[in-house]
């Protein structure tokens, strides 16, 4: 569900705001906190916002759509995959060349590009577009002859061994990968050095044998000997948009590690303005721990445009998406802040819950605190009366979640339930009472608290309802189970009373 940020993002962009449809257009092509990942809703947006000169709208379809989508849309988007590939995009300029000669009323001067596009894509080693050459030529030959010796496609370099490299990365041995592919990384590097040489040039296979190299020669932020070259690794790899690779140049600009702490002493100063940019594209592609990342950075003391709010909304997009560091520390945070909003503990444990359910056992310790789970008071069976349906749920309330007898008589069963846990507050009835937490840990537990707030639907749960006040309903229970008022508590409330 959208949430308000992007509500607001939304409404903007229907009334016709370019930035907030370009923005909104890469939260469902990436996917975000609220919105899910959507390619067709994503190529709505950007395609709104490309017919508004948005240039990074232009660029992002051509990297980001493919050709089936754009084939399959009601209106033409050659255009846009032509003008990011006049921008150096070879991946828009393969999509391109397969819709222009796709069609059959395309002139002659657009099929030529088309080839042209073809033949760069294919000189930078992209598969699809050797083949689509190949098979273009082949066609040629059979309708017009052999084609001339202009137009014979430009020497391809010998393939690499990407089934044995694939095969050593697999086998987890590190050794062999790096003799097998960190000459073909280092290639990548010396031929992206020299001049004239296209944006965007690198092959999909080409990004993840860098990364790959990168994150075994320790990475942006790894062993000096080899941290240099790692560093050129991960560039290209992040100029080709590949997330993990931006997400480690944001972090060796800010010269820290993941959890925000410092990296090794004498590696230079660092740029949070250059790390803020890096961290930001990898979230925008869906990587949890970028945002992680950037709340590290807004709550740096050194970093001079230190937002502590800006933080908490990072922290938040990681753990909504499901990075358990971050939903660890939105829990600890919430339960913190609960002085000041009582209701914060019902976050905290929502935050722990998630950070449990992933194998955090500093979260499961923490809920063990915040909301124990002890049985109060009543005994373990009761006979449930058909009779008195109200008091019969809330007796199965009472056994089902640990419930005391005051609290299973009083509680206001349908407030109470926040969906993960059960927020136990009777202090407006019962002065002795304090407020507390009880998690809703199974999905049986789900199930039959579904169940039993159901029974309450319609109804008045205060003393002018049909349960009565609290000595009315404490009356019925000693009539239904008298062996729940067995004490002397119940004895000095009525006398009280």
């Amino acid at each position: 569900m959208a949430n308000r940020e992007e509500l607001g993002i939304i409404r903007a962009a229907r009334s016709g705001n370019a930035s907030a449809q370009l923005e909104l257009g890469k939260r469902y092509l990436f996917g975000s906190t609220g919105l899910p990942r959507s390619l067709p809703t994503a190529l709505h947006w950007l395609d709104r916002a490309a017919q508004q000169d948005c240039a990074e709208a232009v660029d992002l379809i051509g990297t980001h759509i493919p050709v089936e989508l754009a084939s399959a849309s009601p209106r033409p988007l050659q255009h846009w995959y032509e003008r990011a590939h006049d921008g150096g995009s070879v991946r828009a300029g393969i999509v391109f060349a397969q819709l222009a000669l796709a069609d059959p009323d395309a002139a002659q001067p657009v099929r030529a590009k088309a080839l042209r596009a073809l033949e760069a894509g294919a000189a930078a080693g992209f598969t699809d577009a050797v083949l689509l050459l190949v098979q273009h030529r082949r066609a040629g030959a059979g309708q017009c002859g052999p084609a001339p010796a202009t137009r014979q496609p430009p020497a391809m370099p010998a393939p690499p061994s990407l089934p044995l490299i694939d095969a050593a990365w697999q086998s987890r041995d590190w050794p062999a990968y790096l003799a097998l592919a960190l000459p073909q990384a280092r290639a990548l590097v010396a031929a992206s050095a020299e001049p004239n040489r296209l944006r965007a040039r690198l092959a999909p296979g080409d990004v993840v044998l860098l990364s790959r190299c990168a994150q075994l020669l320790g990475g942006a932020a790894g062993d000096p000997a080899d941290a240099a070259e790692s560093r050129h690794f991960w560039e290209l790899a992040a100029a080709e948009n590949d997330r993990d690779a931006q997400l480690a140049m944001g972090l060796w600009w800010a010269r820290m590690r993941l959890d925000g702490s410092r990296t090794t002493p004498g590696n230079g100063s660092a740029n949070f303005r250059k790390a803020i940019q890096w961290l930001a594209l990898a979230g925008e592609q869906g990587l949890a721990e970028a945002w992680y990342a950037l709340s590290r950075i807004y709550i740096k003391p050194e970093f001079s445009q230190r937002n502590v709010n800006m933080a908490q909304r990072y922290l938040e997009r990681a753990a909504g998406m499901g990075f358990r560091d971050a939903q660890l520390e939105c829990g600890n945070h919430a339960w913190r802040a609960r002085r000041e909003n009582e209701s914060n503990d019902v976050r905290a444990v929502y935050w722990l819950q998630k950070a449990a359910v992933q194998g955090c056992a500093e979260a499961r310790l923490a809920l063990g605190r915040i909301a124990p789970r002890e049985p109060f008071g009543l005994p373990a069976r009761l006979a449930l009366s058909r009779a008195h349906p109200l008091l019969a749920a809330r007796l199965e309330l009472a056994q089902l979640f640990g419930l005391s007898r005051a609290e299973a008589l009083l509680l206001d069963v349908a407030r109470a339930d926040c969906g993960h846990c059960l927020v136990i507050d009777i202090r407006s009835s019962y002065g002795r009472s304090k407020r507390r937490l009880v998690m809703v840990e199974t999905a049986a537990e789900r199930e039959a608290l579904d169940r039993l707030v159901r029974v309450f639907d319609g109804i008045d749960g205060g003393p002018g309802g049909p349960e009565g006040n609290y000595r009315q309903r404490l009356y019925r229970l000693k009539t239904v189970a008298p062996e729940a008022c067995l004490d002397a508590e119940v004895e000095s409330f009525d006398m009280a009373a």
